[in-house]
Formats: C-alpha cells, structure tokens, sequence
C-alpha cells in the first residue's frame, strides 16, 4: 500500500470510544452541586446542635410538713332560727278593735297583744246568764211544791203519784240549770278569747293583722303573731345530705358566717340530728339543728348561713398537704382519686422529700384526712422537712418553698 491510501485510511477512521466535551462538563456540575448541598446541610444542623441548651434540671416545689390541726367536716347551708317559735291565733272571730303589739315588741307571758270586738260574745253571756237565772228561779219553785207533796202524801192529804212526779220535774229543772250554766261557762270562755294575749315571754316576729281587719276562725285558726321565746338563743337548721348525716352526732363542734357578716364566724353544737327526710326532686337531706350563742343578737330569724360541721378533728399533729402523697418523678403521676382511695384502703403513703437537693422517697402512715391536709401517724418525716409536692422544668436547678394553705 502506498504512502497516500494509508494516510486516507487513517483520516478517514473514527475512534470507537470518544465522548463528547460538552457531556462531561455537565456531569460535573452536578456533582459539585450534591457535594455543596450536602455541606450546607451540615452546617446547619451543626449550627442548631450548638444553639441547643443543654439538659435541664428540675426545679422542685416543696412545703414544709407542719403540726397542726386536722380535721374532717361536712359542709351544709342552712337557715337561722329561734329555737322555740310560738304561734299565737284565735280562736273566735270577729272585727280586731285593738292592737298593741308590733314587731320587735318585748312581751310578757299573759299581756294582751290584741284585742277583738267583744260586744257580739257579751250579748250571748248576757243571754245565757238570763236563761240561767229564770230556770234557777224554776228549780227553787218546783223544789219548794215538791217538799209540801212530800209533807202531804205522808198525811195521805195527797196521793202518792203527785208527790213522785213533782220529784221527776225537781230532776228535769236541774239538769236544765246545768245545761245553762255551761252555756254561760262557755260563753264566758269566748268573750275571754277577744283578748289575744302572749302564752310565754319573748319577742313579737311578725304581726299578720292590723287594726280594723276581720279574722275568721270558722275552719282553721288564723295566725295574728309570731313571738319568739328567747332571740338569745339560736339554732341553725341544717339541710345534710343523706351520705354525710351518717358520721354526725349531738355534740359535734359547727361554725357557720352568714352574708350579714363575711368576715365573722359563729360558733355552735349539733343539738339535734332529726331522722325525718325531706326529699326534693329525689335528693334526700336530713335536718341537722346546729345551737348558737346569740347573745349580742346580731343574727336575725331567716338569716342563710354556711355551715361546716366538725365531724373529727385531730389537734396538734404532724401532718403534709394533700399534694404531696400525689406526687411522683417525673410530675404529678398520681390522680388525686387513685392516691386517696390507695391512702385509705391501707393507711399507707409515699412521699417525697427534698434533701440534698434531691427528692428522697419516706414511707409514711397516714391518719385523718381533711381534704387539704392528711395526718402522718409513722414515717422518717418531721416537722419543716421539705415534701416535695410538684415539679418543675428549667434552666436553673433548685427549690421553691411554698408556704401550706392553712
């Protein structure tokens, strides 16, 4: 072959692998683009990681177990009252001619408070005094013609039969005379009954009639005055539901504030726990009487007031808010249902206590519980020991004291 077809051939051949310039500058590109993003990315995330705080610490809220008082009492409203309030009525009708009682008015037993017209009940005495006095004037006659049959039969003047039914009509006038003497002894009674006097001593309540007002007492007796015996003495008439009369008894410890008076609590005893239900829409309560001092008469009949009676109380004992036999690590771990019913089915309770700095578990034994404060009966726990009752989460460790509620 000559010089000229091998240089033909040569030129005129291709390499079977070439790749074009154009295809290798873009596969480049993109992979500069990955390799940039990736280190952006990393970037940010260590940029975050940095900014990031560290772990934080807890932050404990504790109360100082205390020795106090304990105890468990039952809430009630109720209505002040006199303790013995007389219903003063008539018992005759008729046009009240006089009143000399208004409220607040200071009474003595016997002293007329009002007074209905006698004329129509005098009229009636006078009529039945006057029957009286012309059947008496029979009787003494017809006992007088009875004595002289009597002396004439026996001298056979007469005969028998006269002087025995003079004796029969002697009989019919004195039980005609009986008959008017308790027409007149009742009338009397009546004519008396226009005086309405007060039965006791005491206070004037309420009034219901006034001068010149007619009061018939035909079916049932009207009510004219409502005296009470001693405003000095008062009681509280409790309205206590039928799941919590079963713990009360006479003697137990009340106080009570009535709207009159926020700020003032009044002290009393159960007098009288009443066993007749009083049931409203199918709630069943049970009236608890509640005496009160009034001696300074600053309550008044109808007064609402608020009651708490003392069920049980223990004095001067070691005891821990309710909180803290909730609590666990971690937060309030424990519902306040689960932890009471555990409480007081086995008397037993953990609690925490800051010491050091770190809460510690103590196994204590529990006592009465007055729903904010329980008694500790055993346990490594004393008074102003820090229980731990709640936690918190912050950038600053340590522990916050909070005073108990009461």
């Amino acid at each position: 072959m000559s010089m000229t077809e091998q240089v033909k051939t040569i030129s005129t051949s291709e390499p079977p692998h070439a790749v074009p310039v154009f295809a290798a500058s873009r596969s480049g590109r993109r992979r500069s683009w990955i390799l940039g993003g990736v280190a952006l990315l990393a970037g940010i995330g260590g940029f975050i990681w940095l900014r990031l705080p560290g772990p934080q610490a807890a932050h404990y809220v504790t109360v100082p177990a205390s020795r106090g008082v304990v105890a468990r009492s039952v809430t009630a409203t109720g209505t002040v009252n006199p303790e013995l309030t007389i219903i003063v009525g008539s018992y005759v009708s008729g046009v009240i001619q006089q009143l000399t009682c208004d409220y607040n008015t200071e009474v003595k037993a016997g002293q007329v408070c009002a007074k209905i017209d006698p004329r129509p009940y005098q009229a009636t005495l006078d009529q039945y005094s006057g029957q009286l006095a012309r059947d008496q004037a029979i009787l003494n006659k017809d006992r007088a013609d009875l004595l002289r049959y009597q002396t004439l039969a026996a001298q056979n003047s007469i005969a028998r039969q006269q002087a025995e039914d003079q004796a029969y009509v002697v009989q019919q006038d004195e039980g005609t005379v009986k008959l008017d003497q308790a027409l007149v002894d009742g009338a009397k009674l009546n004519l008396g009954y226009t005086n309405i006097v007060s039965p006791v001593d005491g206070t004037v309540v309420s009034r219901n009639v006034t001068q010149g007002q007619t009061v018939a007492a035909s079916f049932q007796t009207p009510t004219l005055f409502l005296i009470a015996t001693d405003l000095k003495k008062m009681e509280v008439d409790t309205n206590v539901s039928e799941s919590d009369v079963g713990g009360l008894k006479e003697g137990d410890k009340s106080s009570f504030t009535v709207d009159a008076y926020p700020k003032r609590a009044f002290e009393g005893k159960v007098t009288q726990v009443r066993r007749s239900p009083q049931t409203v829409q199918n709630v069943v309560t049970y009236d608890v009487v509640v005496g009160v001092d009034n001696a300074d008469l600053s309550l008044m009949p109808g007064m609402t007031a608020s009651t708490q009676i003392v069920v049980e109380q223990r004095n001067d004992v070691l005891r821990v808010p309710n909180q803290a036999l909730r609590y666990a690590p971690g937060g309030l771990a424990v519902t306040a249902s689960a932890a009471g019913a555990s409480t007081a089915e086995t008397g037993k309770a953990r609690i925490f206590v800051l010491r050091e700095g770190k809460p510690v578990p103590v196994s204590v034994e529990t006592g009465l519980d007055d729903e904010s404060f329980t008694e500790i009966v055993k346990g490594d726990l004393a008074a102003n020991d820090q229980v731990v009752i709640s936690e918190e989460h912050g950038s600053a460790g340590g522990a916050a004291s909070r005073p108990p509620s009461r």
